[in-house]
């Protein structure tokens, strides 16, 4: 099971907004119903439909700030999306949103409903210690729906990786088949990205991740708030206080 996760001082120095927030599931139940994030998902895509509710587009500064940032580290985000990006556009074209298993429903519907990229690994799936960085000689990687594939990932581009194996490119744009979630995942660590803290403030931040842990809470036996950012950029994935948000926030 994984150590834990980091931010490559490389990266803490070209992003310095950047944070990474963390809501660590054990003992979870993928494989039952989950109500809320149903209800919650039904209610979002009735608001879309009727107007009440317009998701956040590329004029947005939420994502505005993830274009800047790709196009920093030399990708095209209309060839290869921001998560976040992809979603919503996806969601305006069908009026749904994908639907894979609860936790990843969830976690989508977090994305979208606070426009903030988002995604989840199976800690059983991975070996040890992941770090956020640049990428590097040796690495490959293998996407969702394809893991027999190598595709070498380009040494300016962001990645989640543990050793050469990278777990996701373009920073949030595409996940590794070999750690994706499914419904027999029972230990699960979920995030959201921020990358620019004028666009994104921390209480935003706080309250996406402390909704997330709501929704998973019920279906889970042990649930950990945790985040990393360049003044602490390591987490364990352990109990921290810092995770929370102030009283008042929700």
């Amino acid at each position: 099971m994984v150590e834990g996760f980091s931010l490559d001082p490389a990266i803490s120095h070209d992003f310095p907004d950047c944070q990474v927030r963390f809501v660590t599931a054990k003992g979870l139940r993928n494989g039952e119903e989950w109500v809320a994030t149903a209800q919650a998902i039904s209610n979002l895509q009735t608001e879309v439909a009727d107007g009440r509710r317009a998701l956040y587009g590329e004029e947005h500064p939420f994502t505005t700030s993830w274009f800047e940032a790709y196009r920093k580290f030399g990708t095209n985000p209309r060839r290869s999306r921001p998560s976040v990006n992809a979603l919503a556009r996806r969601m305006e074209k069908s009026g749904t949103l994908p639907r894979i298993n609860p936790a990843v429903d969830t976690y989508n519907f977090v994305s979208v409903f606070y426009g903030l990229p988002a995604g989840a690994f199976d800690l059983d799936r991975l070996a040890g210690h992941v770090l956020i960085r640049y990428g590097a000689e040796g690495d490959r990687f293998a996407p969702i729906g394809a893991p027999d594939s190598q595709e070498v990932p380009k040494p300016s581009e962001v990645v989640y990786a543990q050793g050469s194996q990278v777990l996701t490119r373009h920073w949030n744009h595409r996940d590794a088949d070999a750690t994706k979630v499914t419904e027999e995942s029972s230990n699960v660590v979920f995030l959201l990205e921020r990358v620019d803290r004028s666009a994104v403030a921390d209480v935003h931040m706080c309250t996406a991740q402390e909704l997330l842990a709501d929704l998973v809470r019920p279906h889970a036996d042990e649930v950990v708030l945790n985040v990393i950012e360049p003044e602490t950029p390591d987490t364990t994935l352990a109990p921290n206080e810092r995770a929370f948000p102030h009283p008042g926030i929700r």
